[in-house]
Order: structure tokens, then C-alpha cells, then sequence
């Protein structure tokens, strides 16, 4: 399986306190490192013969790609998470903070403390909805191995000795094929139906843009690989590219204050693909104003940091 990469959901500039550089740094090297090795994980295991394959090598290659599956879930969920505001909730927010935690304040200083507890080391601190319980509840998840962000389980095998060495001592190959024997896959398929109920976290929406046809990343990528005729356009604008060190390869710089101006020197017999920074306003704008002039044009989502963070190539400007 590939994991395609998610654009990212917060707008960095307009953020109170967080650097754009952060921002940028955390998403394209942290994000996107956990999704490239995500998928080269998932490669693996592909073309793993689990048959023949030794017991180290899968329990190795599962608990790697546990780890970077939630890295990739719980940053995707940390930047749909980021937008410049005054810290107060919404008064539906409000009033489930207070019905499970007392009040608010009450919720805040607890996870403010679990926050604290973990400086200097490692994990997350989330705030999750228990569906057994119906109720909100302040979680830590050490490291990224605390089973799949977001998951709903329809199947669970206990490997715990306990689970099985009265009846089985230390074969636990008996246990595990008796396990398999029992499972009452009627209720499992019950359990898997409400579970297809729960809907995805919402994308990004840009309303003023929702009829732009939009291209991947890694379609972008796939493109160039292939040879396929494309004009690829940088359109960040010219105060953010006097300051950054880097190019898209195979992009040429454009000014999208310009666009009508420059617009003559693409050819109408290729598609073309425009970027920004990020992905939002101005390639879109400049995706919008050049197939209102007759071009095949898309916005890349997720800009130049999606690029960046897919692992594409860059070529240094000076």
C-alpha cells in the first residue's frame, strides 16, 4: 500500500508565536520523513513472503510501520489542529470539557500538566473521544506505539501469557490456531459495519476553490519520472523567494502578481501545474487566472512544503 501525503491543513503565517520556519521544518522533515518511511515500510512488506519470512523480520517491519503510521496520523491531526485564535473554545467544546471534566479549566490544567510531564522526552498528549464510554478523556501516547491513532478495532488477539499458558504452556502456536478456530466472525463483521460508519478526518476545504482541479505531489513526481510533457510553475511570491535557498527541480520561478504579464510565454499544448508555498491563495489564484486564458492548468496541493516533504528533488538558488 502507498500512503499518499496530506497537505498540510494550517496556514504557518498566520500563526501567533510558531515561526513559519517551525512550522515548515516540523512539517517537511518530520512529517514527511515519517511518510517516506512509511511507505518504504509498507514496500517491504509487500514483497515479504510471511510464509517463509523470520519472526524477527516481521515483528521488526510491523512495529516500524506501527510507529510511522501513527507519526504521519498524529502530525496530520496536530497541524488540522493549528490556527491563529484566542485558546478559547467553542461553546459546544466548552460545554463536553465541562460535562467530562468538571469545567474547563479543570481540562486545561490537566492536560497543560500531562503536556509538562513529557518536556524533555518524548509523545504526544491527546485529547480523545471513548465511544464505549461516550465521553471525552486526556491521553498520552508515548512514543508512536500505543496502537493506530484514530483506529477502531473489530478483532483483537491477547499474546499475553496469560491468554494461554494454563491451557497451552509455551505453545503459543496451538493457542494462535485455536484462537483462529473460534473467531465469531458474524459479530466481528457486525463490529467491522459500525466502524465503517465513523467518517475520515475532514480535509481541507477551500470553498472559493472548490471546482479547481487540484494535482498531488506525487502525481507531480510521477509525471517528471515518466517524461511527461508538463510546465511546472513556481508561483510563490517574490518576498518569500528572495529569502528561501531552494527550487522545486524542474520549475521556473514566476511571479503571480504578474500573470498576465508572463502568461504569453506558456504553450496552450501542455498541461501546466502551478505552486505555491503551501498550497492555498496565490497558486491557486494563479491556477484560476491562467485557465481563465484557455490553459490545462492545476494547482499542486500542499505547494512547494509538500514537495519538500514527498522527498522531491530541489536545485539551489542564488
Amino acid at each position: 500500500m502507498h500512503y499518499p501525503l496530506t497537505p498540510i491543513h494550517c496556514r504557518p503565517w498566520t500563526l501567533n508565536g510558531l515561526s513559519m520556519k517551525l512550522i515548515e521544518s516540523h512539517y517537511e522533515n518530520n512529517y514527511g520523513g515519517a511518510l517516506r518511511r512509511l511507505n518504504a515500510i509498507s514496500a517491504s512488506l509487500d514483497a515479504l513472503d510471511f510464509a517463509t519470512a523470520p519472526a524477527y523480520v516481521v515483528n521488526g517491519l510491523k512495529r516500524d510501520e506501527l510507529i510511522a503510521l501513527n507519526s504521519t496520523l498524529l502530525h496530520e491531526l496536530y497541524f488540522a489542529c493549528l490556527a491563529f485564535g484566542e485558546g478559547r473554545p467553542t461553546e459546544v467544546m466548552a460545554q463536553a470539557l465541562a460535562r467530562d471534566f468538571g469545567s474547563v479549566d479543570r481540562w486545561r490544567a490537566e492536560f497543560v500538566a500531562m503536556a509538562g510531564a513529557l518536556a524533555g522526552g518524548s509523545g504526544w498528549v491527546l485529547l480523545t473521544w471513548v465511544p464505549r464510554d461516550r465521553r471525552l478523556v486526556n491521553q498520552l501516547a508515548a512514543e508512536h506505539n500505543q496502537g493506530i491513532a484514530g483506529g477502531v478495532p473489530i478483532l483483537a488477539l491477547d499474546m499475553y501469557e496469560h491468554a494461554y499458558h494454563i491451557d497451552f504452556g509455551a505453545n503459543a502456536r496451538a493457542y494462535i490456531d485455536t484462537f483462529m478456530r473460534n473467531i465469531d466472525w458474524k459479530a466481528v463483521q457486525a463490529r467491522y459495519e459500525d466502524a465503517t460508519q465513523v467518517a475520515p478526518p475532514r480535509p481541507l476545504v477551500q470553498p472559493e476553490f472548490a471546482d479547481l482541479p487540484s494535482v498531488s505531489a506525487e502525481e507531480v513526481h510521477a509525471m517528471l519520472a515518466r517524461g511527461e510533457p508538463v510546465q511546472v510553475v513556481d508561483a510563490r511570491p517574490r518576498h518569500y523567494v528572495s529569502r528561501t535557498q531552494d527550487i522545486m527541480e524542474g520549475a521556473t520561478w514566476r511571479d503571480p502578481e504578474r500573470v498576465h504579464e508572463w502568461a504569453g510565454e506558456l504553450t496552450k499544448s501542455e498541461p501546466v501545474v502551478v505552486f505555491c508555498v503551501y498550497g492555498f491563495h496565490v497558486g491557486c489564484r494563479t491556477a484560476l487566472a491562467l485557465r481563465e486564458q484557455g490553459f490545462d492548468a492545476r494547482y499542486m496541493a500542499g505547494g512547494h512544503a509538500a514537495w519538500r516533504a514527498i522527498g522531491g528533488k530541489t536545485r539551489s538558488v542564488g
